[in-house]
């Protein structure tokens, strides 16, 4: 059941183009709703519209472009109110419904007009669905040169019915002659008006046959109408030809090509002439195509129309395929060609033919418009048709919708691009903590922002994903400068605490500084909101001796800024300073020893007379307080054990006392007893991380020197030094050959069995030290005192 009501302003389009009824349906008004159309038969009532009834009566229903429902009718349709082929009148039903079974459907009834005057002797229009030819009843006599297919009918006039219209098919399988009633069964239409006849066939029906004219398939119908009436016998051809294809695409174009002459429809070539030419798009007629971009050209043998992908008149619509994003376009075009020729005068062919292109790939892109001076990620993602809407977006691993996105503090917008597309601006602050930070280089550091788009494409709302991942490099992190200065007994370096631990530490030689290292070593550390003190007395671990004479030491404490996770050396914090020392010990890793020794006897001796256990060693600088002794540890009649972990050399400072003459015992002298025994210390083994990573020489800067001290015992004075760690470099080479040898910081697979070629070299410049490696092995971790340990030599 329906109600008749109002028809609704805005709800339909209507024209009239040539012989064609057009009529346009809102498809806002339709939104989520159901619709049927009626055709009003002025004799039996109203229609219900289905795809057979359509094809065989001239009925088109489609959707346009813009997916607005699209209906067209010849004028010669089925139920079409003929007033002597010049005026033309169809009455259509729209019913619609909030339900699919369409109950309380509503109906709105629409009456349509045409008038058409200017028929063609013939004209054939080639529609979605249907083909139709009609000609004028009044064509002349058959000619002597039409084909064989039109002679060999001429005896099955001999059975017409009087007064009585019959068809004659011929295709591939024969001939075959029904009668117009049994013709509308297989779905063809014949009948004719006050002047004319004509006939209407689906396509890829029995009767019909397929070829090829010019690359060009067509379908064909071929067939004859046969009248007689009285003494009058009519023999009219009505054959008809449409292309069924004749479409191509390539990324920018779509081209659609339609044979100039038609062989079935133009018997005689050699007389055909092409009159006009013209095309139009959604039922409108172009004037000059050029002027939208359209190429509309021609020649003996074809006619083309090559429309641009994207150009006005058809629409783009965005799609997924395969989860990549790309867009289809789509066109309505029709094409009427007018020609004569010998049999025919003149010919009027229109072909309709909407056209859908394939699915064309559009990858958005990714363009980074950030301004690192902002120190905000700015990011355009396009581009789009107006079709596609952004869902959410992932930033990092945590995903956003819009409202939560712009909850968090991040901008989105959409912003109009080029060609009526557009795109997403995305801003994050670099800032943020789902943005990755890195610190690369000496003073930058990468900002990585990982995205991941959700987008709802096109009117079917399907879900596109689209990741990306963007960097920013900048310089923003200000490398720490030291300040050092020295007391009378102290070095002294002032650190900025500023990224410490995070970007970089601290390092004393190859030993990371830390508490454990402060108090090993005897330093002093303190902190405030800004900087690290560290105070580093003279004679402490690490200082090197730049300079040692009498009385005078130039000392050095370097400090080494290394990157956390790379361990690169960015900067050697160095303090500089010469002390006034009255008694100390050096004891260099060359193993010469420099001694400054202060008289402290009462009464003062003579510095000059005071020796080493070789007497021959005497001071090389020495006043009254002081005496300076330079030897190596070879020479001078210096002893050496072993004791614990480490090598002691040991000698004496004396002083040579003046005897009063006399040969009896005891010896009487005025001198008083000087005797200052000098140790130092020397680490036998020293313990060389190898192991997964090999050592790099290029990052060993100058060997420490220990530390001493200068313990009195009564008048007998020890001075003692330790050496901190031998410069040794290490390699490992990939054979016996010793000539290749792997990169540093390369981790190294060894089975438990095969042998590893080490090479151990000992970078002290003196000729005197000597190499020996004691006990070699392999680690789980970094640290060499660990637990799991596997031994590669063992007592050398």
């Amino acid at each position: 059941s329906s109600v008749l009501c109002v028809f609704p302003p805005g709800l339909v389009e209507s024209s009239c183009h040539s012989r064609i009824f057009w009529m346009k349906l809102n498809k806002l008004f339709l939104q989520r709703k159901f619709f049927q159309l009626e055709i009003n038969d002025p004799y039996a009532g109203p229609v219900l519209l289905d795809e057979k009834l359509a094809s065989r009566c001239g009925y088109v229903l489609s959707e346009d472009v813009w997916g607005n429902p699209i209906f067209r009718a010849s004028v010669l349709g089925c139920h079409v109110a003929n007033e002597a082929d010049k005026l033309f009148s169809l009455t259509v039903n729209i019913r619609v419904s909030s339900f699919s079974s369409m109950r309380a459907a509503v109906t709105y009834t629409y009456p349509m007009y045409c008038s058409y005057s200017s028929w063609a002797p013939r004209e054939i229009v080639c529609e979605e669905n249907y083909m139709e030819v009609s000609v004028k009843t009044d064509v002349p006599a058959v000619s002597n040169d039409y084909t064989v297919a039109w002679m060999s009918a001429l005896p099955e006039t001999q059975n017409l019915a009087y007064q009585l219209w019959q068809l004659m098919f011929v295709s591939p399988s024969g001939r075959k002659r029904i009668l117009v009633s049994d013709a509308a069964k297989l779905g063809y239409s014949f009948n004719n008006t006050l002047s004319r006849v004509y006939l209407r066939a689906p396509y890829h029906s029995n009767e019909s046959d397929f070829s090829t004219v010019g690359g060009v398939n067509m379908n064909m119908v071929t067939s004859t109408s046969m009248y007689r009436q009285r003494w009058l016998l009519l023999l009219i051809d009505t054959t008809v030809s449409c292309p069924v294809d004749g479409t191509s695409f390539t990324d920018t174009t779509l081209t659609w090509t339609v044979p100039s002459i038609i062989p079935t429809l133009v018997l005689q070539e050699s007389t055909f002439l092409s009159k006009s030419i013209s095309m139009g798009v959604n039922g409108q007629v172009i004037t000059n195509p050029r002027e939208k971009n359209y190429l509309l050209e021609h020649n003996a043998t074809h006619i083309g129309i090559t429309i641009p992908i994207g150009a006005e008149g058809g629409k783009l619509k965005s799609s997924v395929s395969g989860g990549v994003y790309g867009v289809i376009y789509s066109i309505d075009l029709f094409l009427e060609h007018t020609w004569t020729d010998a049999d025919w005068q003149t010919t009027k062919y229109t072909v309709i033919k909407p056209i859908i292109t394939p699915f064309i790939p559009q990858i958005p892109t990714v363009i980074n418009n950030t301004l690192p001076e902002e120190r905000i990620f700015n990011v355009a993602f396009g581009h789009f048709l107006p079709d596609v809407s952004l869902v959410s977006v992932t930033i990092g691993n945590v995903p956003f919708t819009l409202r939560q996105a712009q909850h968090q503090g991040y901008k989105i917008y959409e912003t109009p691009f080029s060609n009526t597309t557009k795109g997403f601006i995305l801003e994050v602050p670099f800032d943020d903590i789902y943005v990755l930070k890195e610190y690369v280089n000496k003073n930058e550091t990468k900002y990585t922002l990982l995205l991941n788009y959700t987008l709802s494409v096109g009117p079917e709302m399907t879900l596109y994903y689209h990741s990306a991942e963007l960097e920013c490099i900048i310089a923003d992190i200000e490398l720490p400068e030291a300040v050092g200065y020295c007391d009378k007994e102290n070095l002294y370096l002032a650190i900025p605490i500023l990224g410490l631990h995070q970007y970089w530490n601290l390092y004393i030689g190859n030993k990371l500084l830390n508490r454990h290292t402060v108090l090993t070593n005897g330093y002093f550390a303190a902190t405030n909101s800004t900087h690290l003190i560290l105070q580093i007395p003279l004679f402490a671990i690490g200082v090197t001796y730049e300079e040692v004479s009498f009385q005078k030491i130039k000392a050095r404490f370097d400090v080494v800024l290394r990157k956390v996770r790379t361990l690169e050396t960015l900067e050697i914090f160095s303090t500089r300073c010469n002390f006034n020392s009255s008694a100390f010990v050096v004891c260099h890793p060359d193993g010469t020893i420099m001694i400054s020794a202060q008289m402290k006897t009462i009464p003062a001796i003579d510095m000059s007379k005071t020796k080493l256990r070789d007497s021959s060693c005497k001071p090389k600088e020495y006043n009254e307080e002081h005496a300076f002794f330079k030897f190596h540890v070879t020479t001078c009649g210096t002893s050496v054990r072993f004791e614990g972990d480490h090598i002691i050399y040991e000698n004496e400072i004396s002083y040579e006392k003046e005897t009063l003459p006399g040969r009896s015992l005891p010896t009487i002298t005025r001198d008083t007893d000087y005797r200052l025994t000098v140790l130092c210390y020397y680490r036998a083994k020293e313990t060389l991380m190898l192991g997964a990573f090999v050592s790099d020489s290029s990052t060993h800067t100058s060997p420490a020197f220990g530390s001493g001290a200068v313990v009195p015992r009564s008048n007998i004075a020890v001075y003692r030094r330790i050496r901190q760690v031998l410069n040794v470099v290490s390699r490992v080479s990939k054979d016996v050959s010793f000539m290749e040898f792997y990169e540093p910081n390369t981790a190294i697979l060894r089975r438990s069995l095969d042998p590893v070629f080490l090479e151990v070299e000992l970078k002290d410049e003196s000729p005197e030290a000597e190499l020996y490696l004691d006990n070699c092995w392999v680690t789980a971790s970094l640290d060499f005192n660990s637990i799991s340990r596997w031994n590669i030599t063992v007592d050398g």
